[in-house]
């Protein structure tokens, strides 16, 4: 089985769906990404690019609302702070500090640009 991203104008990804091996395997019986989005697009329309549970392509699983990066061939989760840079080698985003490795529990602070620990329960 494969994992395929539907992607918008803008390059968000819209949908992942499962694709059978026999749907994206070429003539010689070798998996082909070709294959497989253009099975996709005759079935359902739109651009599609594979993607993967291991990250073995394209560094992150798509999810929906992620984007697909074509420099860095790449799926990039949404930003989640303004003040998050983008980390282009693991494509996450990264704050502008570093987390706490205390073993308490931090909540990012767009504000302060800080992290806060969360109170104990």
């Amino acid at each position: 089985m494969a994992h395929f991203a539907q992607l918008n104008e803008e390059n968000l990804v819209t949908q992942v769906i499962v694709v059978a091996n026999q749907d994206t395997t070429d003539s010689d019986g070798m998996e082909n990404e070709a294959v497989g989005a253009a099975f996709c697009a005759n079935l359902l329309g739109g651009t599609w690019k594979q993607t993967s549970y291991n990250a073995r392509i394209r560094k992150n699983y798509a999810g929906i609302g992620y984007k697909y990066d074509a420099t860095l061939d790449a799926f990039v989760p949404p930003q989640p702070f303004a003040s998050w840079v983008l980390d282009e080698d693991k494509a996450q985003w990264k704050a502008p500090v570093d987390m706490p490795t205390d073993g308490k529990q931090y909540t990012w602070d767009e504000d302060t640009k800080a992290w806060v620990e969360v109170p104990a329960v």
